[in-house]
C-alpha cells in the first residue's frame, strides 16, 4: 500500500506546504520595509524556489507520481460520480423494470397470439414452457442480486484473518475483499458496483448477478428471434405508409406494429450489449477471478515477468471447479436444481476464509 495513493494525506501535505509559503511571504514583507534591493531578490528568488519545489513535491518523490496529482485533481469528480451513481441507481432499478415488463407485456399482447394462432402444437408448447421458463429466471435471479446483500467484513470480531487494513472503514480486510465508495464499507470478494442493481456485486450475489445477466440474454435472443418475421412485417408495412397511397391500417394495427418494432429492437440490442458483458463475466469466473482481482493480477503478472518469474492466480482450481464452487454445485443434480431453475442456496464458504492452490495438475486448469 503505498501511502502518496491518500488524497487525504495529499491535502493535509499541500496544506503544510502552503502554511510554509505564508511564512515565507511574511518574511518577506518585513524584508521589504527594512531591506534592501538586494534583499528583496533573494527573499523572491527564495519564493520562486520554494514554489518550484512545492509543485514538484506533490508528484515527483518516491512515495507518489504524476498518477497520484491526477487522482489528487480528480477526486471531486469522483466523489460526484460516486454519489449521483448512488442516487442514480434507484433510477436504473425502475428502468429495468419498466423496460422489461414493457417487452413482456408486448409479448402477451402481440407475439403470443400470433404464435397460438399459426404454429403447431408441439411448437406452441415448446414456446410457452421456454419464455415462461426464461421470465421466472430473469426475474427471480433480479430480485435476488438486488435485494441481497454481497456480504461485508465482520466488524465485532478481531480474530478475522486479513491481508491488509481499509484505509477508509479502517478495519481489517479479508482476502479478496475491496472497499466500494460508492456504498461506503468494505465487500467481500467484490467484483463491482452495478447501477442497473443499485447494489454491489460480492461473495453472497455473484451467482444472481450472472444467472440474471446470461437468463436476461438468452430471453433477449428467444424474443428477438420469435419476432424476426413479425418484425420485417411490420417494418415494411410503416415503410409504405411514407408512399403516396399508403395502405389502409387501422390504429390498433399500427400500434402493434410500432410495438412490435420496439420489442424487436430493444431485445436484440439488449442482447447484444448483455451478451458482451455476460461473456467477459465467464471468462472470469472460468478464471477464478473477479473484475478487481483481474486488474490487480494483470498488473501483478507484468511486475513478476519483469523479473523472470510467473503469477499464478491462488484462487484459480480449474475451468470446471471454478463453475462448480461459483454455482455451489456438488452433485450432478445440482446442475439441474441449483443452475437451471431458481434456488436460493448461499455460496460456497464464508467469503473470509479462501482454499488456495499453487499447483494444478487438472488439464481443465489450462
Amino acid at each position: 500500500m503505498r501511502l502518496g495513493s491518500s488524497w487525504r494525506w495529499q491535502l493535509s501535505r499541500a496544506m503544510r506546504q502552503a502554511l510554509r509559503w505564508c511564512r515565507l511571504c511574511r518574511r518577506r514583507n518585513v524584508g521589504r520595509v527594512g531591506g534592501g534591493g538586494g534583499r528583496l531578490g533573494a527573499r523572491l528568488m527564495a519564493l520562486w524556489r520554494y514554489g518550484r519545489l512545492l509543485l514538484r513535491s506533490l508528484y515527483y518523490n518516491s512515495l507518489s507520481d504524476s498518477d497520484t496529482l491526477l487522482d489528487c485533481a480528480f477526486e471531486p469528480v469522483y466523489w460526484i460520480v460516486d454519489n449521483v451513481t448512488r442516487w442514480f441507481g434507484v433510477v436504473f432499478v425502475c428502468l429495468v423494470v419498466l423496460l422489461t415488463s414493457s417487452v413482456v407485456i408486448i409479448v402477451y399482447l402481440f407475439v403470443l397470439p400470433t404464435i397460438l394462432s399459426t404454429y403447431p402444437l408441439h411448437w406452441i408448447a415448446w414456446h410457452l414452457c421456454c419464455g415462461h421458463w426464461l421470465l421466472l429466471l430473469v426475474v427471480f435471479h433480479y430480485y435476488k442480486a438486488t435485494t441481497t446483500s454481497p456480504g461485508h467484513p465482520p466488524k465485532d470480531k478481531r480474530d478475522v484473518p486479513s491481508v491488509s487494513v481499509c484505509k477508509k472503514c479502517i478495519t481489517p480486510k479479508p482476502p479478496r475483499t475491496h472497499h466500494c465508495s460508492i456504498c461506503s464499507v468494505c465487500v467481500l470478494k467484490m467484483d463491482h458496483h452495478c447501477p442497473w442493481l443499485n447494489n454491489c456485486v460480492g461473495h453472497l450475489n455473484h451467482r444472481y448477478f450472472f444467472s440474471f445477466c446470461l437468463y436476461m440474454t438468452l430471453g433477449c435472443m428467444y424474443c428477438s428471434i420469435s419476432s424476426r418475421n413479425l418484425f420485417l412485417e411490420a417494418y415494411s408495412v410503416i415503410e409504405t405508409s411514407f408512399q403516396a397511397t399508403p395502405p389502409d391500417t387501422s390504429p390498433r394495427e399500427s400500434v402493434a406494429h410500432k410495438c412490435i418494432i420496439f420489442l424487436w429492437v430493444l431485445t436484440s440490442s439488449v442482447a447484444v450489449a448483455l451478451g458482451g458483458l455476460t461473456l467477459w463475466h465467464a471468462k472470469l469466473i472460468s478464471r477464478g477471478e473477479t473484475s478487481v482481482e483481474r486488474h490487480i493480477n494483470r498488473k501483478e503478472a507484468r511486475r513478476l515477468q519483469e523479473k523472470g518469474k510467473v503469477f499464478r492466480n491462488p484462487f484459480h482450481h480449474g475451468r470446471l471447479n471454478n463453475w462448480k464452487l461459483f454455482f455451489g454445485v456438488e452433485t450432478r443434480r445440482h446442475w439441474l436444481t441449483r443452475v437451471l431453475l431458481p434456488s436460493s442456496h448461499p455460496p460456497s464458504g464464508d467469503g473470509i476464509m479462501w482454499d488456495c492452490t499453487f499447483t494444478r495438475s487438472d488439464p481443465m486448469a489450462i
